[in-house]
């Protein structure tokens, strides 16, 4: 300490430092906030791998203690970006790789009998609670992706849950018909969310066979065979299940269908609130007051900003983290977790 030198170097470090701090701070922070989108993995993998009531700790995890975090916790309605850094790629890549530990040890749980009777059912209750609160929404953002790599991850993500149509459907008829009587993810206003996911899911599974069986047509193959889209996912999915049966039995097989179902029922709650009542004239562009958004800090960072759904509508092919938040927006009365309650029960 005693060099001049040194200390100069010291100093120049420290300035250095500091720099590097403040430029984390203005374009880094948000895209750090977005890793609690990973934590539901140590739940699953808490639950899955000891049994017992340890299989609820996700459920609990997101539906109460994220729903009191909704509540408790105050709004976010920074805009900063943070859109020159890798943070937001490696989240997406690393919830490929939790999607498929969380999978991997329901598997393994329930082969090596650590779950058993009904514990079954409840560890595929909290699996696929977070592959669908953490695998599908990822899955949501990578498809929009035009890099081949990125979009094949987000393909795979929904095949994990079994769902193929949301991939064809969302792009090419939910972002263009949105709030209008030809899209069936836009749900009524008075329409329960029971009777919203049955017309969703089969108006989402028709269409997107329609779209599939007359691209096919045109190139001249057959409209159901494995070159439709749907079609070939759906027989790999059944192979899938056939080979888990083979090789673990048939209560893994089971299991891996529940959180599949699990999971796309709750992309169709997250569906349900998402366009509740809003409608759009079939000729006016899709804008900003078509999507309900919130900036509850639970919902913007552990959903990676889904909840500003608003701005994804209005510029589709925007990253996660430079979506905005709009003051002319209709705002949800609470965040996602908060009104899952309010949700199931139609006269809240």
């Amino acid at each position: 300490l005693g060099n001049k030198n040194s200390c100069y170097h010291i100093l120049m470090y420290l300035q250095l430092y500091i720099f590097m701090m403040q430029n984390v701070q203005t374009n880094s922070l948000r895209n750090w906030k977005y890793f609690i989108n990973l934590s539901p993995v140590a739940f699953v993998l808490l639950g899955n791998l000891n049994g017992g009531w340890y299989t609820l700790s996700n459920f609990a995890f997101t539906f109460v203690v994220l729903a009191l975090g909704e509540l408790l916790l105050p709004e976010d309605k920074s805009n900063e970006a943070g859109e020159d850094d890798v943070l937001p790629d490696l989240l997406l890549f690393l919830v490929v790789v939790g999607q498929l530990l969380a999978l991997s040890s329901l598997i393994y749980g329930v082969y090596t009998q650590v779950l058993s009777g009904y514990w079954i059912l409840l560890a595929a209750l909290s699996t696929g609670t977070a592959t669908g609160s953490m695998g599908i929404i990822a899955a949501h953002e990578l498809i929009h992706r035009k890099e081949k790599f990125w979009n094949f991850l987000g393909r795979f993500l929904l095949f994990t849950v079994l769902n193929p149509y949301f991939y064809v459907h969302h792009l090419r008829i939910h972002h263009k018909s949105v709030g209008t009587a030809a899209d069936p993810v836009s749900a009524l206003k008075g329409e329960t969310v029971y009777a919203f996911a049955f017309r969703s899911i089969y108006g989402q599974l028709q269409q997107s066979l329609a779209l599939e069986k007359n691209r096919c047509n045109k190139a001249g193959r057959w409209g159901y065979g494995l070159h439709n889209y749907v079609v070939a996912v759906y027989a790999g999915g059944f192979l899938l299940l056939g080979a888990l049966t083979y090789f673990f039995g048939i209560w893994v097989a089971v299991a891996f269908l529940l959180q599949a179902t699990v999971a796309n029922l709750l992309l169709e709650y997250t569906n349900y609130i998402e366009h509740y009542g809003l409608r759009r004239n079939e000729k006016e562009r899709v804008n900003e007051l078509h999507s309900w958004q919130s900036d509850k800090v639970v919902s913007r960072y552990f959903l990676i900003d889904l909840s500003r759904h608003s701005d994804h509508h209005f510029h589709a092919v925007k990253p996660f983290n430079t979506l905005v938040s709009y003051e002319n927006s209709p705002v949800l009365p609470g965040g996602y977790a908060s009104m899952f309650l309010p949700a199931l029960f139609p006269p809240l």
